[in-house]
């Protein structure tokens, strides 16, 4: 109840609070999309339309992002980061697995080379000595885009002038962490991730004290996921796995015992 209190106190000063609009870089935010192998969907140009329009009004954004895996959420996501920091305020995103982080992390170098930003990942696969060297150019404000885990809600992160809150998969993280980083500023623009939102997060969207917006179409090469269930049959995931690799994809061969787990892998090499 008391914390519930608490959350209805911070959207309320967040609903009162301002910051100033941010500016459009057309030269340099059209090199950023121009390098994109891709073309838009239709609900990915929808998305970057409204969270324009939210980057340029007075009032700070907190915007549900909400698509199935692989539907492009990560590119809006770039774009989002690049316009905040071309408007020399750091973004942080925050990813709930180092794996994750470390995937943001190489994805975001890939699209934005070449451009003037300073990208860092902050996690456990980062060195104590480069960690604190990063925590102080963070600090100093030398670094734009900070990447991370829950790293990033330790005591000894600072930030110089924190602007953009990216949550990746934000289901997965606890109400009073979210809700810790919206408390180091009022003003700061959210974005928030996922393609299976908590009841919590939807019924603050329906609530309008979030907005949101949706990414249903699929990208053109994407085909339709196919599920099949049948009893078990060696001679079914035998011949499945072989298709797979055969096509150089990858299988993900999900066993409910941890106790056989040994056995069932024997059993797959064989």
């Amino acid at each position: 109840l008391k914390f519930a209190k608490e959350l209805v106190k911070l959207y309320a000063q967040r609903k009162l609070s301002s910051r100033f609009p941010y500016n459009s870089f057309f030269e340099l935010e059209g090199r950023l999309s121009e390098s994109f192998i891709h073309e838009l969907t239709k609900d990915q140009k929808q998305t970057w339309k409204e969270i324009v329009k939210d980057l340029e009004a007075l009032q700070p954004m907190d915007r549900l992002l909400c698509g199935d895996v692989g539907f492009g959420k990560t590119e809006i996501a770039i774009r989002t980061a690049f316009k905040v920091a071309l408007n020399k305020k750091q973004v942080a995103l925050i990813s709930p697995t180092t794996i994750l982080a470390d995937q943001h992390y190489l994805t975001f170098i890939e699209r934005l080379r070449g451009l003037p930003v300073e990208v860092r990942l902050l996690s456990r696969l980062v060195s104590i000595t480069k960690q604190k060297k990063i925590l102080r150019k963070l600090k100093e404000g030398k670094i734009d885009i900070i990447i991370g885990t829950h790293r990033i809600f330790s005591k000894d992160v600072q930030f110089k002038n924190l602007g953009l809150l990216i949550i990746d998969e934000e289901q997965r993280f606890g109400v009073k962490q979210k809700e810790k980083l919206k408390e180091m500023k009022s003003n700061v623009d959210i974005l928030s991730l996922s393609a299976t939102p908590i009841p919590r997060t939807l019924h603050m969207a329906l609530s309008h004290l979030k907005n949101i917006s949706l990414i249903m179409t699929p990208p053109i090469y994407k085909l339709p996921v196919e599920t099949h269930i049948s009893l078990f049959n060696k001679e079914l995931v035998k011949a499945s796995i072989k298709k797979e690799v055969k096509r150089g994809g990858q299988v993900y061969y999900l066993h409910n015992r941890i106790g056989t787990l040994l056995s069932t892998q024997q059993r797959l090499r064989e």
